[in-house]
C-alpha cells in the first residue's frame, strides 16, 4: 500500500454566490451554507470555489460507496450566471454536493496548511475513475 499523497487542485468553475453563508473573519472563511454561481464548467467531477470543494452526483455516490476517509457532504445551491448562459446555452449542471474535507494528514480527504486538497494514493484511484481533466495533480509536499 503506497502512503504517497497528491495535491489536487480541482477546476474553478465560479465564485461563492450571494445565497452563501460565509464568516469572512478568519481565513480560511468558514461557510455555514454554500452557494456556487457558476460563470463557466469545463465537465470536470471535482470543482474548486474557494474555500470550498464541489464533487458531482455520480462522484459524490462513488465516495458514499468507497471506504475513503475524512470527508462528509452536504448540500450545496448551484446558479448559473449571464456569462455561463451566453457560453453555454444549452448546457445542463448535473447536481453537485459539497464535498467537506474533514480528515487529518492520515486521511483519503485532508487539507493542506495552505488549505489545499490532499488526497491519498487510494483516493486519486477513485477521482480517476471520473472527469478531472481539468485539475492540476501534483505530489503533495506534506509529510
Amino acid at each position: 500500500m503506497s502512503n504517497n499523497r497528491w495535491q489536487v487542485s480541482p477546476e474553478v468553475a465560479g465564485a461563492l454566490g450571494e445565497n452563501a453563508i460565509i464568516d469572512s473573519s478568519t481565513h480560511p472563511p468558514k461557510v455555514g451554507r454554500l452557494h456556487c454561481h457558476f460563470d463557466g464548467w469545463l465537465g470536470d467531477d471535482l470543482l474548486e470555489v474557494f474555500p470550498c470543494f464541489l464533487v458531482s452526483e455520480r462522484l459524490a455516490r462513488a465516495v458514499q460507496q468507497s471506504n475513503l476517509t475524512g470527508w462528509r457532504l452536504a448540500t450545496v445551491e448551484v446558479t448559473k450566471g449571464m456569462e455561463f448562459e451566453e457560453l453555454y446555452p444549452n448546457r445542463d449542471l448535473p447536481k453537485f454536493s459539497w464535498l467537506q474535507v474533514t480528515g487529518d494528514s492520515a486521511a483519503d480527504f485532508s487539507l493542506s496548511a495552505e488549505f489545499r486538497l490532499i488526497v491519498s494514493e487510494k483516493a486519486l484511484r477513485l477521482l480517476r475513475c471520473f472527469i478531472i481533466e481539468n485539475a492540476l495533480i501534483e505530489p503533495a509536499n506534506e509529510p
